[in-house]
């Protein structure tokens, strides 16, 4: 039996045989939930909230964004927080530069925004493991989002940490931060009432308590995710609003009418189509939850970009798939801040609704072009590795204290041999070398585990392996491990005597130049000019897969498979005069060069 706190153990003994909560453990807040929606200050209000979210967003957009979020009528912007964002290595947190979550917060209350935390520590969002750091998979009997004091201990001192980082926000009078999600759609992962409890608490306790605090499910899930005490909101996407709502009547007939999430888009995933949709049958269902009196969330109003390498993954069909790092969303604001047909049909309905005129749209500057340059081979994968640590088995790159990127197991073989090479379980991307030459990849997503090789005696094997994301949502995450979890095999035998190098790549690789060339994985480098900069977009077209850098910023992956065929780089990421482009990638490109391109490429096969 797995332990558990006393404190929620308690209070979920009080749900079963009460049905209540002690009222205390929720102190009175500005905004107040009622039948039908809500009351801010003793005023009536109807939220009019977008999400957003701050990693995704350069900083030096941020108010940008939230001017454009007014300008199209909405007074609340709603934004998850990413633990794996804060709080890389076990105790160390950041809340710096990009990460400061405060600022964030302020910048929307100064554009007359209220805003809505949902602190998780679960958030799915398409992120890495559901925003869970991935030194949590460091040890095997931690059981992720459940009441095991081996999480909930780590969980805490998170909550607690985030809350003393916007303790001044939370406290103000006319605090921006309204209202605070507890846990996220946790009625699709299970109804263990003592684990919610749990979760309050520990929101309490970290002060989360002086907002409003609520649960958020789809429709089905409503008897599991939530607490009689809270109040709660319902998810659904384009066609589901009337039901949903329905539903959540039904169950909570004294509650509040709000959607936490709208999906007004969704996200891709690579090897499938590029997701749009249906606008004006969105219109239609936006203005009949406005005119019904009920409060919004737009997931997402504008989505951004997944930079560097935390972009989730689904398991679907029993098939994994990885998300790009382009979290574009068909979202009203595309994925470099620009307004969308979306965007001006949305504000036409909400403009109707209010009765009133909006604020004026901001300016838009147009993104810039780069003319064609370059990139040189500079080295292969084996002049990145460091000194290997020996292990009898191949294991997970969380046991070797890594997150991200990727991982080289290296053996030699004894006797020559002919016949398929066995890797159980690849997580996600594997390249198999013999003696430095390419031999075959396996590919999670094609449910892959083997490939015919032919390997002379006394030949050194490498399989590099590529994390391309961990699962975000449901229970695989427990799981996600990443790397070789398990063994390889050569026909029916075991292979032992293993070494491994790390590569985690949490910044751009900076090998000794070769002059020899390479046709392994390995690192290219270019540079470009620039007099004037502005947003732009760096075509990946002629690459096969891997990452990239500019100017020392992370932009994200690029995969032939598509459907992204270009990485966003922002404007503040340039510079006149000079720029560096660094790409590691998997196999030599068709044609080593890149340019900047004026828009974004999808690529619908």
């Amino acid at each position: 039996m797995r332990p558990v706190r006393l404190v929620p153990l308690l209070a979920a003994v009080l749900v079963a045989f009460t049905g209540a909560i002690p009222a205390q453990t929720v102190p009175t807040t500005r905004l107040v939930a009622h039948a039908g929606g809500f009351s801010l200050d003793g005023k009536p209000l109807q939220i009019l909230s977008g999400e957003m979210h701050y990693p995704r967003i350069p900083r030096e957009y941020w108010r940008d964004r939230f001017r454009k979020a007014r300008a199209m009528g909405l007074n609340t912007i709603s934004t998850y927080v990413f633990w794996n964002f804060h709080e890389s290595s076990p105790g160390q947190f950041d809340f710096s530069g990009q990460k400061d979550i405060a600022a964030f917060i302020r910048t929307a209350d100064e554009e007359g925004l209220h805003v809505i935390v949902r602190p998780g520590p679960y958030v799915c969002a398409e992120w890495d493991l559901g925003g869970y750091p991935a030194w949590l998979l460091a040890d095997p009997d931690l059981v992720l989002r459940s009441t095991d004091v081996r999480f909930t201990r780590h969980a805490e001192r998170w909550l607690m940490r985030l809350g003393r980082e916007l303790a001044l926000l939370l406290s103000r009078p006319d605090g921006p931060i309204i209202a605070v999600q507890v846990e996220n759609e946790y009625g699709s992962f299970d109804k263990d009432k003592a684990y919610l409890a749990w979760q309050r608490d520990t929101l309490v306790s970290a002060g989360f308590g002086r907002a409003l605090l609520y649960t958020a499910d789809g429709d089905v899930q409503l008897p599991n995710g939530t607490l009689p005490d809270l109040p709660a909101v319902v998810n659904f996407g384009t066609g589901g609003a009337e039901n949903a709502f329905k539903r959540l009547a039904a169950f909570r007939p004294d509650g509040p009418m709000m959607t936490g999430e709208y999906w007004a888009g969704w996200f891709d995933h690579w090897g499938r189509r590029h997701n749009t949709t249906n606008i004006d049958r969105q219109g239609r269902e936006l203005a009949w939850m406005l005119e019904r009196g009920y409060s919004i969330n737009l997931y997402m109003f504008h989505g951004g970009t997944t930079f560097g390498f935390m972009n989730g993954a689904n398991i679907d069909n029993n098939r994994y798939f990885s998300q790009t790092s382009s979290y574009d969303y068909d979202a009203a604001l595309n994925e470099s801040g620009r307004l969308t047909l979306k965007y001006y049909t949305f504000r036409d309905i909400i403009g109707r609704h209010l009765g009133r005129p909006l604020p004026a749209i901001p300016a838009s500057p147009a993104p810039i072009a780069i003319p064609a340059f370059t990139l040189t081979g500079v080295a292969p994968v084996w002049s990145l590795i460091g000194r290997g640590t020996t292990v009898d088995r191949p294991r997970s790159m969380e046991s070797f204290g890594q997150g991200y990127g990727y991982i080289l197991y290296r053996t030699k073989i004894q006797s020559a041999f002919k016949g398929d090479l066995v890797i159980r379980a690849v997580r996600d991307y594997a390249q198999i070398y013999v003696n430095g030459a390419l031999a075959g990849a396996i590919d999670r997503r094609l449910d892959e585990d083997r490939r015919a090789v032919e390997i002379p005696a006394g030949a050194r094997l490498d399989i590099l392996v590529e994390n391309s994301g961990r699962v975000n949502f449901n229970k695989p995450i427990r799981e996600e491990r990443k790397g070789i979890t398990q063994a390889v095999l050569i026909g029916d035998r075991e292979v032992t005597g293993w070494t491994v190098f790390t590569l985690p790549m949490a910044e751009a690789p900076q090998p000794v130049a070769t002059r020899q060339p390479f046709t392994a994985a390995g690192v290219y480098r270019g540079t470009f000019e620039l007099g004037i900069t502005g947003d732009t977009f760096l075509d990946t077209r002629t690459w096969p897969k891997g990452t990239v850098w500019i100017n020392g910023d992370h932009l994200g992956r690029f995969w032939n498979i598509g459907p992204q065929q270009t990485l966003y780089v922002p404007g503040p990421w340039l510079r006149p005069g000079r720029n560096e482009v660094i790409v590691f990638s998997l196999s030599p490109p068709d044609r080593p060069s890149m340019a900047g391109l004026t828009s974004a490429i999808f690529a619908n096969w």
